[in-house]
């Protein structure tokens, strides 16, 4: 039921909206908000994010972060990655448009891309460096027994 290191990986690189979380302030749960990401199968998950953003600046004190990606339909499958949270650098109008790709109909990316630099100000590129992961596919949820 554990998906294989190949399976994950083609999982990771469908556009599914994943939940970061990242450790928050002492005597508080971890921060956790959907997020696109990005990532090809062998590589390093990507996230763009507000360079000012709280989620920014609690992973710059933690160096680290979780990615977790799940499917409820029509089968119940996830991934979780996490690692430590490398190469920050700043994000260009060409990674705004390879995310907004990855999820957008192609006639929505540019005024996506318009309303984001506008609303969403400067962002940084965030590399995820993978050091744990957990999977599981149980299958198509026809197949799962009434409970």
């Amino acid at each position: 039921m554990a998906l294989t290191k190949s399976e994950r990986e083609v999982f990771l690189a469908e556009p599914h909206v994943a939940a970061l979380s990242v450790e928050a302030e002492p005597g508080r749960a971890p921060l956790t908000v959907p997020i696109w990401y990005h990532y090809t199968p062998g590589g390093r998950p990507w996230v763009l994010t507000g360079t000012e953003s709280r989620k920014l600046n609690l992973i710059r004190a933690a160096g680290r972060f979780t990615l977790m990606v799940d499917e409820v339909s029509p089968r119940l499958q996830y991934v979780s990655v996490s690692g430590n949270a490398v190469d920050m650098v700043a994000g260009t109008r060409d990674d705004l448009r390879e995310m907004a790709s990855r999820y957008l109909p192609p006639q929505a990316v540019e005024p996506y891309i318009e309303m984001a630099e506008k609303e969403h100000g400067p962002q940084t590129k965030l590399y995820l460096d993978p050091e744990q992961w957990v999977s599981l596919d149980l299958g198509s949820l026809g197949d799962l027994p009434a409970v």
